[in-house]
């Protein structure tokens, strides 16, 4: 069993950054892949950025790639995303998700754990 608790949202305004945390409960945390997904009002959950249980390779959905970076540091249960030059289009509740497999965490579908999800406001 994994609980995931978010943190770090929060107000910005265009062009600023955010970095947020998903720190988790469980033993079993590095052998887990983790994600961030989003929701925008009215809209479905979107996938943002993974990364797989060492670190070692992460992958960004083409919106946020060379803006955000999610990394995670398995000695303190936590996963990370820093959030740079931020747009009021990235405005959403982010997830965190925990998969003990990078490709269903990839593909959004079956992921066995979620976060409750941090709000993130990016105004003009």
């Amino acid at each position: 069993q994994v609980q995931l608790a978010e943190s770090g949202g929060g107000l910005v305004q265009a062009g600023g950054s955010l970095s947020l945390s998903c720190a988790a409960s469980g033993r079993t945390f590095n052998t887990y892949a983790m994600g961030w997904f989003r929701q925008a009002p009215g809209k479905e959950r979107a996938f943002v950025a993974a990364i797989n249980w060492a670190g070692t390779r992460t992958y960004y959905a083409d919106s946020v790639k060379g803006r955000f970076t999610i990394s995670r540091d398995n000695a303190k249960n936590t996963v990370y995303l820093q959030m740079n030059s931020l747009k009021p289009e990235d405005t959403a509740v982010y997830y965190c998700a925990a998969d003990p497999t990078y490709n269903v965490v990839l593909g959004g579908n079956k992921i066995h754990y979620w976060g409750q999800g941090t709000q993130v406001t990016v105004s003009w």
